[in-house]
């Protein structure tokens, strides 16, 4: 059986974070923009590189500089530099990737005919791929305040990125994160999401609220003493991976983990309010777009999946692409695969459910890789689900450990003299029991067997 064990006291908060490791953050970063600037032909690309790669090559110096709040200014330089300047110029000079005009038009199509998607008719006779819309109606909502009123300040990009923080930051609380704020702008400020964001920005939103719908199940089995308390937890869940799932197809594998997650640990009850949930939300959202049924399928369906008889502009060279760009049999290769690896991971989910949040992110984010690398048409950027959820994990303080495996201090660099307040040492996850680890059930019902003690790690 898997549990989920703390990091080392370094992970509770950026301003304790050991200052080499932070340094290497923006290292990194800075050289991850420079190679953008020197790989990608496209011009919106470059712009945010050049831009980006100063931003995090300023606040590598500001910390290797000022050492007694170094880190909090750091992460603000890294934070309007990566992001905001190149966000702000580039809206300002409406430099933006396709991606962003059609959640803009699906806005404007939504307010002016009553649905986001052009009509089939209208699809038949275009060669343009930016006609079609492959996001679910929610995204809509995103391109709405650009239809009513256009300004800089209404661009979809900004819209995508006062959600994911504000998302994003609920996620990290939700989940006894230390300190949510301070994570919240350094993994804004990483290029995982400002590249992103500044450039495009659709999948940001979406992925956290995946997030989100996890962290509502953070240490809540329903056979709890009090299940009163968490007997809500799997609707707030629905709710978020339903909102999810409405955005874009790409949320529905979080929707099946969280299916086979609940039935294992939590039983056939929490289950069952959690699909009930994330399909009334499907279905509220999607369901008036059905009549007729043909644009909404053609838009979401056919197209992403290359069955339209336009072909997608996502053509990043991985697997799925170049095997696909072979010819029909190479097509019919790819989705063959994709059908046989979302036969693998059913597979898994009914015979080996995960029982932990953690183990099942795991398992969603080896699915969405394995899909991202499958898929007929993809981009590198699709890899921000699997990336973010992985350090939305790294900043919860969470890893997976084997149950039968004894329990070892996180190995961790003493940390330096922490930039904010005291209390990030203290253990304050709202009123929880912080003898046990985030995903992990009561004391009461934790084993009673004895085990070997453990050394704690010298001072």
């Amino acid at each position: 059986m898997d549990r989920a064990v703390r990091l080392g006291p370094s992970w509770q908060s950026p301003a304790v974070m050991p200052r080499r490791w932070l340094a290497g953050v923006f290292a990194v970063s800075a050289i991850y923009a420079a190679l953008v600037v020197l790989v990608s032909s496209d011009p919106v690309h470059q712009t945010w590189g050049e831009m980006a790669a100063c931003g995090y090559a300023a606040a590598f110096v500001v910390l290797l500089a000022w050492k007694r709040r170094g880190r909090d200014v750091a992460v603000a330089v890294s934070f309007a530099g990566g992001l905001l300047a190149p966000l702000c110029w580039l809206v300002a000079k409406a430099l933006e990737q396709p991606e962003v005009s059609v959640v803009a038009r699906s806005g404007a199509t939504l307010i002016h005919h009553g649905t986001p998607y052009a009509s089939a008719a209208a699809l038949a006779t275009t060669t343009n791929p930016n006609a079609f819309n492959p996001y679910l109606p929610v995204m809509a909502l995103f391109g709405v305040p650009q239809a009513l009123v256009h300004s800089p300040l209404t661009d979809p990009r900004i819209w995508f990125g006062l959600v994911f923080v504000a998302v994003f930051w609920l996620a990290l609380r939700e989940a006894g994160a230390k300190d949510p704020a301070r994570w919240t702008v350094l993994v804004t400020a990483c290029p995982v999401i400002a590249f992103t964001l500044a450039t495009g920005g659709d999948d940001v939103p979406m992925v956290a609220f995946l997030c989100l719908g996890f962290s509502y199940l953070w240490n809540t089995p329903c056979h709890a003493a009090s299940e009163g308390k968490h007997m809500a937890r799997p609707v707030r869940a629905g709710l978020a991976l339903g909102i999810a799932a409405a955005m874009k197809a790409t949320a529905w594998p979080a929707v099946f983990v969280v299916i086979a997650l609940l039935a294992a640990r939590d039983g056939k009850r929490a289950a069952t309010r959690f699909t009930l949930t994330a399909v009334a939300v499907v279905a509220v959202t999607a369901g008036p777009f059905l009549v007729p049924p043909k644009p909404l399928i053609e838009n979401t369906v056919q197209f992403p999946l290359g069955l339209a008889h336009v072909i997608s502009a996502a053509a990043s060279p991985l697997p799925g692409h170049l095997i696909a760009e072979t010819g029909h049999t190479g097509h019919t290769i790819v989705v063959a695969l994709l059908v046989l690896a979302g036969l693998a991971v059913a597979a898994s989910l009914v015979f080996r459910p995960p029982r932990t949040v953690p183990r099942a992110m795991l398992l969603l984010i080896g699915a969405m890789t394995l899909m991202f690398l499958l898929a007929p048409s993809t981009r590198y950027g699709y890899f921000i689900y699997p990336l973010t959820l992985v350090i939305w994990l790294l900043a919860t303080g969470t890893i997976r450990q084997r149950h039968d495996e004894p329990d070892e201090p996180a190995e961790s660099d003493e940390p330096d003299e922490p930039d904010g307040p005291d209390s990030l040492g203290e253990d304050t996850r709202h009123g929880q029991d912080v003898t046990r680890g985030p995903g992990e059930p009561p004391a009461s019902l934790r084993t009673t067997s004895r085990t070997s003690p453990v050394t704690p790690p010298a001072a």
